[in-house]
């Protein structure tokens, strides 16, 4: 295993079965949910379950590229969620369900879009358009103690 990692950070939905699907993943070395994508400083649950944050419950990973490539996490992504829905996973509906691809380098950001382009050509997607956002990192605000791994303490 290399001593370098890199950081990923993904939006799709709900973030307890994000953490727990990226979590599975071999070279991924440790997965956190939090906020970001925002303008909210430090918020919590119930402020951005308010819908009013601006912020997607998200996860940050750090992986070891030398395992698992950048590549294959954004084929994870779009495997997980459906990316056709606006601020919508299954039942829970607001803009801190929406489906984003947060980067973190303009390597990510290049390899994010292409694959959202392939998703999109894909037989999967083809008639239904995509809506998930590329943006860039900004801060990620770690989520409470009890939302951490929270799937795996049930």
């Amino acid at each position: 295993m290399s001593t370098l990692t890199e950081t990923a950070t993904f939006a799709a939905g709900c973030f307890w079965g994000v953490q727990a699907a990226f979590g599975r993943v071999k070279g991924v070395l440790s997965t956190e949910v939090g906020y970001t994508g925002g303008h909210t400083e430090n918020p919590g649950y119930e402020e951005v379950c308010t819908d009013t944050t601006g912020h997607a419950e998200s996860v940050s990973l750090t992986f070891d590229p030398s395992v698992v490539s950048y590549r294959d996490l954004l084929e994870v992504f779009w495997q997980i969620h459906d990316p056709t829905t606006l601020n919508r996973q299954g039942p829970d509906v607001g803009s801190q369900y929406r489906s984003v691809i947060f980067y973190h380098s303009e390597a990510q950001k290049e390899q994010a879009e292409a694959s959202l382009q392939e998703q999109q050509q894909s037989r999967f997607f083809r008639y239904r358009p995509i809506v998930t956002a590329i943006e860039p990192a900004s801060t990620f605000y770690r989520a409470e103690e009890y939302h951490q791994h929270y799937l795996a303490k049930l």
